[in-house]
């Protein structure tokens, strides 16, 4: 078959809602995209995770499934996997609504799938009703909150998915500490030395070389939420999600930007401020770790939130590249410090 044949007959296979645009296709239906993991990067991550959980001696393999979103069921040792994962023209959609696609590159991905695999393995296996287990993360019948206010400066929690997430719950303490535990050559007792942290990541270690080679108590395989069965629109889906994570950034990120960039109306053909916070990440990111002390993760976390709000807000550099540099490395300071000085930050569950 010639290039321009085997062109046509690709594009055959896609499915018709490629071709639709952004509005068309917020209203179709989930159970209307017919979607499968099969041939797709999700495959091959699936089976890392299995080689990952296989290599710790661990039996037990979870179930996956696209639904619209990531959740490992309760009583349900499963993982659901969002639908835009499947797809490339999904993923550019999400990032439109969402400003960000969430386990969007390989890396991501695997740290959110061995995130929910902490979650599933804690189904499977019972654990959270051990009591050695809620002497270490606490009840797992605290109620599940809505929205959480984390301390960045806490060291007894590891650090492993954006904003805090295992300050948010026991249970996503449990899964942080067992995601941070699982990848090959992790270096998890010396990142963490002389943290009280490294106290749960000890009792994840011994307990799962306790489960080495046992049989899961729980082998539930259903699915739920399953998008062959949801006839909610994405477009319902989207209002419902923006609307949920919707965070009051005005304080900390907003106005701070707003001091050293312009808006977009004042100076209509400057550069782009997010362009330039985004080119300078690696310089920023080395003064603020090594010059600054502050720790990766809390620099990563601030750089991505201020890029992101600077392009939502159509930011301008107003200054030469040299002075706008110097003046992206003091907000970036200022922000990081008065987050820590603050200690408690607020997020979405």
């Amino acid at each position: 078959m010639s290039r321009a044949g085997r062109t046509r007959a690709a594009a055959r296979r896609e499915p018709a809602w490629t071709r639709l645009d952004d509005d068309e296709l917020l209203d179709l239906r989930f159970c209307d995209l017919r979607l499968s993991m099969a041939r797709t990067p999700l495959e091959g991550s699936v089976r890392r995770l299995y080689g990952e959980l296989a290599a710790k001696g661990i039996r037990f393999r979870p179930h996956v499934w696209l639904a619209d979103e990531w959740f490992s069921p309760d009583g349900v040792p499963g993982i659901a996997i969002p639908f835009y994962l499947a797809h490339p023209r999904l993923m550019r959609l999400e990032r439109r609504h969402m400003h960000e696609v969430e386990g969007g590159n390989d890396k991501w991905l695997m740290r959110i799938l061995r995130h929910e695999t902490g979650h599933a393995i804690d189904t499977a296996f019972g654990l959270r009703r051990r009591k050695s287990w809620r002497e270490v993360f606490g009840k797992a019948s605290r109620p599940y909150p809505t929205r959480y206010s984390p301390r960045p400066g806490s060291r007894n929690y590891v650090l492993h998915l954006g904003h805090w997430y295992a300050q948010s719950h026991p249970t996503e303490d449990f899964a942080e500490t067992f995601a941070v535990w699982l990848p090959p050559r992790a270096r998890w007792r010396s990142q963490y030395a002389g943290w009280p942290a490294l106290d749960k990541l000890d009792y994840v270690d011994r307990t799962m070389r306790e489960l080495q080679g046992m049989r899961a108590t729980n082998l539930d395989r259903r699915v739920i939420e399953p998008l062959a069965e949801n006839d909610k629109t994405l477009r319902e889906h989207y209002r419902r999600k923006s609307a949920r994570y919707q965070v009051d950034t005005a304080r900390s990120y907003d106005r701070p930007l707003l001091r050293v960039f312009a808006p977009g109306e004042e100076r209509p053909h400057g550069r782009l401020a997010s362009g330039l916070l985004r080119e300078m990440r690696p310089q920023l990111r080395r003064l603020l770790v090594r010059r600054a002390r502050m720790h990766p993760y809390l620099v990563d976390h601030v750089m991505r939130t201020a890029a992101q709000r600077a392009r939502l807000l159509g930011l301008r550099v107003r200054s030469g590249r040299r002075e706008a540099q110097r003046e992206a490395l003091v907000l970036h300071e200022r922000i990081m410090l008065q987050m820590l000085l603050r200690d408690r930050e607020n997020y979405a569950l």
